[in-house]
């Protein structure tokens, strides 16, 4: 198969979703428009005209209804010919919406495509769409909706994860993403989105004593939830401090083949989606990550950087806990539980987070990985260029 490169990837800072955030101002088309300007101004011709647009976006109703990829395409006065494609794939759309440009270029059915996601969370709040999923009682327990914060309280029962492991993986996240939102190398594709430039959600002031006294937050979610627990009962863990900010974000990257003209950032190796047991939840990211690593014939220990999601504590402990990992490489400048997890945009900002990662410490491959409620995963491998 001829290759497939990433040729360069931007993101905004996350914002609080909150009316007076720093994004709040913006609707999701101008916040997509701004990527592109930014593709644009670094790319070229190449990303003023893609063949097509795909954007990831969970909660598409309000002002993230209608086909946001399309309102999107028009907004950023992209060629009438470029296809646009919406979609929702949970937490891991940013990343699946790459997944998606990945493989019509390798199909020969686009030549280039700028694909990642948008989600304005003050604007359009988690669960607001009212999916009947969301409370349908038809489905055998183990199928039925679960909040991903009450599955991860479940996993964190069903692994023997400790409090003490979330508050260390917690800490972690924000020490590092504090010393690194000024890290000029470590930013280089964050784009000054309105009047935000840096993450708005960080708690440089955390601290191990203030996470042990932070009490569990969503025990009453047992109750609420109980026929789709089917009498599983467990000691709620995760705190405020263990949960991704709800916040704004996007983030954008242009994928092709050769010859497009700007020199290529990395040569994309691998790519994979996974499903997983909807009753296990947040664990099909372990999954994508082992199909991609195996596509690429490599190992983890073979990755110089990874961007592993922090879709709650647990899931970033399991994985330091259970895989043959050198944390000093994981989530180098924090991750998810200090900058927010914009939905359906986290995996393009991720992918984004990861380039600028390798070129600082000059590392060769990368790893992505996204994992969501309900069985959802994606991951993707990067060989660095240059």
């Amino acid at each position: 198969m001829a290759p497939i490169y990433l040729y360069d990837a931007v993101r905004s800072p996350r914002g609080k979703a909150r009316a007076d955030g720093g994004l709040a101002a913006l609707s999701p088309q101008q916040l997509v428009r701004e990527q592109a300007d930014a593709l644009a101004a670094r790319c070229g011709e190449a990303a003023r005209t893609p063949d097509a647009l795909i954007l990831g976006c969970v909660t598409q109703t309000g002002a993230q209804g209608g086909h946001v990829a399309l309102l999107s395409k028009l907004h950023a006065e992209l060629p009438d010919s470029v296809a646009a494609l919406t979609l929702n794939n949970y937490c891991a759309s940013g990343l699946s919406a790459i997944g998606q440009a990945v493989g019509r270029v390798a199909s020969g059915d686009a030549a280039a495509v700028l694909a990642g996601g948008v989600e304005m969370m003050s604007a359009v709040p988690f669960l607001s769409d009212r999916a009947g999923f969301y409370d349908n009682d038809e489905l055998p327990p183990a199928r039925r909706f679960v909040p991903p914060v009450l599955a991860a309280d479940r996993l964190a029962h069903r692994e023997g994860i400790s409090r003490a492991e979330l508050d260390a993986v917690a800490l972690s996240s924000q020490q590092k993403a504090a010393a690194s939102d000024a890290d000029a190398a470590l930013q280089s594709s964050r784009i000054a989105a309105g009047a935000l430039h840096g993450e708005e959600c960080l708690r440089p002031r955390t601290s191990a004593e203030s996470l042990a006294a932070m009490p569990a937050a969503f025990g009453e979610l047992q109750a609420q939830y109980a026929a789709a627990l089917d009498g599983e009962d467990f000691v709620p863990l995760h705190s405020l401090a263990h949960a991704p900010p709800i916040c704004d974000g996007a983030g954008l990257a242009l994928i092709g083949g050769e010859g497009l003209g700007p020199a290529p950032r990395a040569r994309i190796l691998a790519f994979a989606e996974s499903g997983g047991d909807p009753a296990a939840s947040l664990t099909a990211g372990f999954a994508a990550m082992d199909k991609a690593l195996e596509r690429a014939g490599l190992r983890l220990s073979d990755m110089d950087a990874v961007e592993f999601m922090e879709a709650f504590a647990v899931t970033i402990a399991k994985f330091l806990r259970d895989r043959d990992v050198d944390p000093t490489r994981v989530n180098i400048s924090g991750g998810h539980l200090a900058k927010g997890h914009p939905m359906g945009a986290s995996g393009a900002i991720l992918t984004s987070t990861l380039l600028d990662t390798l070129d600082a410490r000059a590392g060769g491959y990368g790893l992505v990985v996204l994992t969501g409620a309900m069985g959802v995963g994606a991951a993707m491998i990067v060989e660095r260029l240059g």
